[in-house]
């Protein structure tokens, strides 16, 4: 967190470990980040809790457990450190779980390796933001250009099956470690959209997705399109560039397309929303329900634009976390009027906190609110104009949402 503060966590072997902290407000392999830097070391073990029943568990399956298959490299009687270790993970994952919420969950040493390698912006997958959503593993968005987004899978697709394995109470991590793969492996989703009258089966071949992150484009009826599809370490800079390259060309009315951006760096969200806001404007806010002081985010005041300024922002489905805080915090200030469909409805934080070098926990921590005080909808931002699209649209290569933004601005400017 800014202030240096972290949350207190109990590991199942009471060892206090140093760990630091990574707080976000984002979904599942891709989200809205905040790097932090806090030393938390694991809490006593709880004097009302007994930890007699985990350690009679484990004995339990040392002297009793036999593998169904039999297998030279799997001992019965015996267990290795890293069967012993597996249990420890197994243990922390079954902790976050209990929690019944969809994002909090453990990263044990691979998935926490392939979580980084998220951030880096580029890895090998299919290339789009999944979630668990009401029970059931939903796509947040297709990434623009990625095979998922080429095979046809859209925001809200229902994911039942992984290579015949259903999901069905699987948590996001494990979602994600059975669709990743390299490059040039296929991978088959068995998926359900609403208005499909049964499951179909997609297949999807794997290729190095490198996420992408902002287009421009100015067209000749004077409107000017920043399309930014996530929050990185540096789009702050590339957002500031287009917007020179959009005062340059002397255009007033700016579309920020948002769709299918499941989010990023809240600080980036935060320093975007400052070119339109005046200093001190609160932005969003981190509420930890009376758990800690809560964290308000304000604009740097750079404030650039006057009345002339007319601005539509673009969302839909996939437009998740910081895409939701920025374009809920323009709306509130009246800088710009929100055209699309409900957005996802990511209304909750996140700390990343590291439990050993190799492993991290994902919590939970609070929950955002917009300017007005009032939590992001968890049900996702009801745009001021309602637009949707079809698959024959886009087939047509037609957008009608950027065009009812186009008529929306053009209208403002008689």
């Amino acid at each position: 967190m800014e202030n240096g503060r972290g949350i207190s966590l109990l590991n199942a072997i009471g060892i206090a470990i140093a760990v630091a902290v990574l707080a976000f407000a984002g979904g599942s392999a891709y989200g809205s980040y905040r790097a932090v830097a806090s030393g938390i070391a694991g809490g006593d073990i709880p004097a009302n809790v007994d930890f007699s029943p985990v350690w009679r568990a484990w004995h339990v399956l040392d002297e009793k457990f036999v593998p169904a298959a039999v297998s030279t490299s799997t001992p019965i009687a015996t267990s290795t450190a890293q069967a012993e270790q597996d249990r420890v993970w197994g243990m922390i994952s079954g902790l976050a779980a209990s929690l019944n919420d969809p994002y909090t969950f453990f990263l044990p040493p691979v998935e926490n390796k392939q979580f980084g390698d998220d951030m880096s912006g580029q890895f090998e997958g299919v290339g789009m933001e999944i979630a668990v959503k009401s029970e059931v593993l939903t796509v947040v968005t297709p990434l623009k250009g990625t095979p998922a987004e080429k095979a046809g899978i859209k925001s809200g697709d229902h994911i039942l099956k992984i290579d015949g394995v259903g999901t069905q109470g699987m948590d996001v991590d494990a979602a994600i470690k059975k669709i990743r793969g390299p490059k040039g492996t296929q991978v088959t989703l068995t998926m359900l959209r609403q208005g499909w009258a049964e499951t179909r089966e997609v297949k999807v071949t794997r290729d190095v997705i490198n996420v992408p992150i902002i287009t421009t484009t100015a067209r000749k009826d004077g409107i000017y399109v920043i399309a930014l599809s996530s929050f990185t370490a540096n789009s702050p800079n590339l957002f500031r560039d287009a917007l020179r390259d959009f005062v340059e060309s002397g255009n007033t009315k700016l579309v920020l397309d948002l769709r299918g951006n499941p989010g990023g760096y809240l600080d980036a969200a935060v320093d975007m929303a400052s070119w339109f806001l005046p200093s001190g404007s609160v932005v969003t806010t981190e509420d930890y329900a009376g758990h800690e002081s809560n964290i308000v985010h304000r604009s740097s005041g750079y404030d650039i634009f006057n009345e002339n300024l007319k601005m539509v922002v673009l969302v839909n489905q996939g437009s998740a976390s910081a895409s939701e805080i920025l374009a809920d915090a323009l709306r509130h200030y009246k800088v710009a009027k929100i055209v699309g469909t409900n957005t996802f409805g990511k209304g909750v934080v996140q700390e990343l906190v590291s439990i050993t070098p190799e492993t991290s926990l994902k919590v939970t921590v609070a929950r955002w609110l917009g300017p007005d005080g009032t939590q992001i909808p968890l049900t996702g931002l009801i745009p001021d104009v309602m637009a949707t699209t079809s698959d024959e649209a886009i087939k047509a290569e037609k957008d009608p949402q950027l065009d009812k933004a186009v008529e929306l601005l053009l209208l403002k400017a008689q």
